[in-house]
């Protein structure tokens, strides 16, 4: 008889078609596990038949749980919220798309309860049927924040892991609401072993993560364990308040040594003032950018809240 414990967190969002196919796939997996696999279904505000599924699961099957959240709270929150509830001796967390191979499961598995590894998660080394662009800002974002954060983050590396309950106990006791869980399981510690395997398309259904949601979570991240940026600015206005200087004098020795040539040159002046105006609003945001976090840092506010849990 199995006495430990797998706990299987799988955040969704409108994924009606996908969660059946997922499970299929789990259950002919954990036959060959040597724990009892239990899974938490995070709906992150679903608005098709997502929540109507998994209580038909949770009504057939008392090893599907799920937690139903009151709106969309975003896939970090989803996770956090998987996280707090998993009370199993190990932990995993998978897409429910199967973009997250389940036959890597065992393997895992075996790593983590070997001892020897804290965590076995997962890394994509291609990006076959991604978009070039989308995949040349995936690398230059690894590329820019293993540059300025001391946190390095492994390139294709996944949110899909099993991790033993000690490590999972440590990111739970970072509640911090702007979460970047890729930058959290790095800055921790822990042992942590990556298996590679090539992309896999989605079983069903279409991606809620458009280039611009994946822009604005890149720079959660660079902000979240970098204060480079910072660095950055001030650089430039070092250089720029520098420059406004040398300037000066030179402006000042032409006047002197060449009086007809003063009125010249404002189309130049133009230039300047834009491109001091630009630097100056660019550094705005930046500086901006770290006060919204520390903002939403000081109210407070829960970083989910379920309207059910089952």
């Amino acid at each position: 008889m199995k006495h430990e414990i797998l706990s299987v967190i799988v955040p969704v969002l409108n994924e009606e078609e996908s969660i059946p196919l997922f499970l299929e796939k789990m259950r002919q997996v954990s036959r060959e596990l040597p724990v009892e696999v239990e899974y938490w279904f995070v709906n992150d505000g679903s608005n098709d038949n997502t929540q109507a599924v998994l209580n038909a699961l949770n009504n057939s099957d008392s090893n599907i749980h799920f937690i139903d959240f009151s709106r969309n709270f975003g896939k970090e929150a989803a996770l956090y919220a998987g996280l707090e509830y998993a009370k199993g001796d190990y932990v995993g967390v998978m897409d429910v798309d199967l973009q997250d191979p389940p036959e890597l499961l065992p393997e895992m598995l075996r790593g983590v309860m070997s001892g020897e590894w804290d965590a076995v998660g997962s890394r994509r080394i291609n990006r076959i049927g991604e978009s070039r662009i989308r995949s040349f800002f995936s690398d230059l974002f690894y590329k820019l924040v293993n540059k300025i954060s001391s946190t390095q983050l492994v390139n294709g590396a996944r949110d899909y892991r099993v991790m033993t309950r000690q490590m999972v106990d440590a990111i739970l006791s970072m509640p911090e609401y702007n979460r970047f869980s890729k930058g959290i399981f790095s800055w921790i510690g822990f042992r942590t072993k990556y298996l590679e395997f090539e992309n896999v398309d989605r079983a069903a259904g279409k991606t809620s993560w458009s280039f611009f949601s994946l822009f604005k979570y890149s720079i959660d991240g660079i902000v979240n364990f970098s204060t480079a940026p910072l660095d950055i600015v001030t650089g430039l206005g070092f250089i720029t308040f520098i420059s406004a200087i040398i300037g000066a004098i030179a402006i000042i020795i032409r006047a002197i040594a060449f009086p007809s040539t003063a009125v010249f040159g404002w189309p130049s002046m133009v230039v300047i003032m834009l491109l001091l105006s630009g630097i100056q609003l660019l550094s705005l945001g930046v500086i901006g950018r770290y006060i919204s976090g520390t903002y939403t840092e000081v109210k407070r506010r829960p970083i989910f809240i379920a309207k059910k849990v089952k």
